[in-house]
């Protein structure tokens, strides 16, 4: 069977495949090619049945999430593409803790921790993408990242095996974590603590006014493109100082408000924003 009709045959095993997808729409930066299967698992058996399937018969494939921090080429990708930002969506209070599964929407998760009363979640409101995407690249704002609240995480492998590694399994570092590219993060839980309601909420204003001075949210884009090198010295700052601000290539500048960010202006190519990034 060649690698055509195996992806069709997805189908059989999860309604929500689609062939041939525009990947545009599902991306923050509305960039990228086709992608010749995306699947959207609607349970746990159904996305253990994917991933088997997957494994039996070795097909390329890629996780991901909301598409928030995602490049995606001109070309497209020969594979296939594993979301969990529809269907995933669960999210209970349990005492002082939060159960959340990873297609809930990381800005979702925080406002349901602010109306709980739970302190510590307040920098990350207005950071885009889906839990399990903000697991896996540890997301963080302004001091605080979401590795800080973990009690422990559950993924499935390949095999369709679910794994529970607790938060002393798992390295965070600075946009980063040690959960394994072939396995998919289904769900977290979070310890939380109390906290003086009226302080959430300044906090929560304060770190969403910062975000929405100081990025240009009105644009298609990625995000920050770079890391930090330092604590003390940001990316953004650095490529101002080198004159960058406002070069464009294609359809594709790098903002004149924040340094860090290239932005989709005008149908941008991933070849353009290639080149923008070699360029810095």
């Amino acid at each position: 069977m060649n690698n055509k009709n195996l992806m069709l045959n997805l189908k059989t095993i999860c309604n929500n495949t689609f062939i041939d997808h525009d990947m545009k729409k599902n991306t923050s930066f509305g960039i990228g090619g086709n992608v010749k299967c995306l699947v959207y698992p609607e349970t746990k058996e159904e996305l253990k049945d994917v991933l088997n399937y997957i494994n039996r018969f070795n097909l390329k494939f890629y996780f991901i999430g909301s598409g928030s921090n995602l490049l995606i080429d001109d070309n497209g990708y020969n594979g296939v593409v594993i979301s969990l930002k529809k269907t995933f969506k669960k999210l209970k209070i349990l005492n002082n803790k939060i159960y959340a599964e990873s297609g809930v929407m990381l800005g979702h998760l925080v406002k349901q921790a602010v109306k709980a009363g739970f302190g510590g979640f307040e920098s990350l409101i207005g950071v885009p993408g889906t839990l399990g995407g903000a697991l896996i690249m540890n997301a963080g704002a302004y001091g605080s990242e979401i590795c800080n609240y973990i009690d422990h995480v559950i993924s499935i492998d390949l095999k369709g095996e679910e794994r529970t590694y607790n938060r002393q399994d798992i390295n965070f570092s600075y946009r980063k974590s040690s959960f394994k590219k072939d396995e998919i993060i289904v769900s977290a839980l979070f310890n939380c603590k109390k906290d003086d309601i009226d302080k959430i909420k300044i906090n929560t204003r304060n770190a969403s006014n910062k975000r929405k001075e100081s990025q240009p949210l009105r644009y298609r884009s990625a995000g920050s493109i770079f890391k930090n090198p330092s604590e003390n010295i940001s990316a953004g700052y650095l490529i101002d100082k080198a004159g960058l601000k406002g070069v464009r290539i294609g359809g594709a500048v790098i903002s004149e408000k924040h340094a860090n960010f290239i932005l989709n202006v005008d149908s941008a190519k991933s070849k353009d924003v290639i080149a923008l990034i070699k360029l810095i």
